[in-house]
């Protein structure tokens, strides 16, 4: 990255009452991403509040069903509210608070990012206040009361698909109207410059963590890390520390929703093109008038129409591949990891395990996977269950 760029990707797209700032977020993020003090603060929380390091657990059983590579699966389910996003929101919070804002806001599709939000708001003494698409709100309402719970106010979207894309362009227009006081908690690798590197850094933990742990138990690296994106904050924390590594093949498993041969779905990086949106130059899925397509996926955390540059640029490099994943195999790979495992697994994640189902018999046992875990599968229960038919009673 040179100055928010990544290749030709990232930067700052803005309107001009957004763009003074957002350069004072870049500032703080300068000024503090260095800082030992700040650092240390950091590192801290990680560990005492958010139960860091996570694990990197063998997977034996899934493993010796496959019949190929060793898989390992790196548990940010593990984490305090059942996710990788309480690392970076730790990081931007602690910004937030040097910067003397008072009120947090974010933008959510599965709610973990918006429970994450919550969670240190409440402790940090900080009002909060969260935007999510209707139709996720619908989905997830676990998450949505976690969020109340937690002394947050949950706006659900009505505007556009009701989806995340439409609670981001909502929380940009709260964030225009009211940035004294307040900071806006990206929660994905998007949005224009510091947003990407500071998610990119402050996930790093989860890459900086298997990269040690693998090393321990297995005396080397890993030949595969395999993780779900949407915008990709999971994907580039799990990736971060390996992109020196030529070695270690990363892949990135998108939602394909019904199919990519159909309107319904979100695989950004197989079907869509250059443009600009959400303050970035990424790859987006846009008709030929460069307005952003609708897009579908059974999961909240991926139905996004674009993906972080940084993706791009390690795509288009060569460095990374991305992979369709549809609803179906998904889903049965939510089944499986229950099964083989006894891990239940958020939905998002399991397109990244499905990944891991094809790829590991087509290797031999000496080739090692790691597959990192985006969050617990709690929440997806309800919708997994009607989804093959059956409707839980929730009174």
């Amino acid at each position: 990255m040179n100055n928010g760029r990544y290749m030709e990707y990232g930067g700052q797209y803005l309107p001009e009452v957004l763009a003074p700032e957002i350069q004072r977020v870049a500032d703080a993020y300068a000024k503090y991403k260095d800082d030992p003090e700040f650092l240390n603060e950091f590192h801290t929380l990680l560990r005492e509040y958010a139960g860091r390091p996570s694990l990197l657990y063998y997977a034996k059983n899934m493993t010796e069903d496959l019949g190929g590579a060793q898989i390992y699966l790196k548990r940010e389910d593990l984490n305090h509210t059942g996710a990788h996003k309480i690392n970076n929101v730790i990081g931007q919070a602690l910004i937030a608070k040097r910067m003397g804002k008072t009120r947090l806001i974010a933008e959510t599709g599965a709610g973990q990012h918006g429970v994450a939000t919550a969670t240190i708001a409440a402790l940090f003494g900080m009002e909060c206040e969260v935007f999510m698409g209707k139709k996720d709100t619908d989905r997830q309402r676990l998450n949505v009361y976690r969020m109340e719970l937690l002394g947050a106010k949950v706006h659900a979207v009505t505007s556009g698909s009701m989806v995340l894309k439409d609670a981001v362009n909502a929380a940009l227009q709260n964030y225009a109207q009211r940035s004294d006081d307040t900071f806006y908690v990206i929660g994905s690798a998007v949005g224009p410059h510091p947003y990407p590197a500071m998610v990119h850094d402050f996930q790093s933990v989860i890459s900086k963590e298997s990269k040690q742990q693998i090393q321990t138990v297995a005396g080397r690296l890993p030949d595969y890390v395999v993780a779900c994106l949407g915008g990709g904050s999971n994907a580039i924390g799990s990736f971060a520390d390996y992109i020196g590594n030529d070695s270690v093949q990363l892949i990135g498993a998108e939602a394909a929703g019904k199919g990519v041969d159909t309107a319904m779905t979100a695989a950004t990086m197989k079907l869509g093109s250059t443009g600009i949106f959400h303050g970035m130059k990424s790859r987006f899925l846009q008709n030929k008038d460069g307005q952003i397509d609708a897009v579908y996926s059974i999961s909240a955390g991926l139905d996004y129409p674009g993906i972080g540059p940084e993706h791009v640029a390690l795509m288009d490099s060569g460095r990374a591949q991305y992979v369709a994943i549809t609803d179906d195999e998904a889903v049965d790979a939510f089944e499986y990891i229950a099964k083989e495992e006894g891990i239940i697994a958020a939905i998002e994640s399991c397109h990244a395990v499905a990944e891991v189902k094809k790829l590991a018999p087509t290797l031999s046992r000496d080739k090692i996977i790691i597959c990192t875990l985006y969050g617990r599968g709690d929440k997806d229960v309800a919708s997994i269950a009607k989804y093959r038919g059956i409707e839980l009673n929730e009174d």
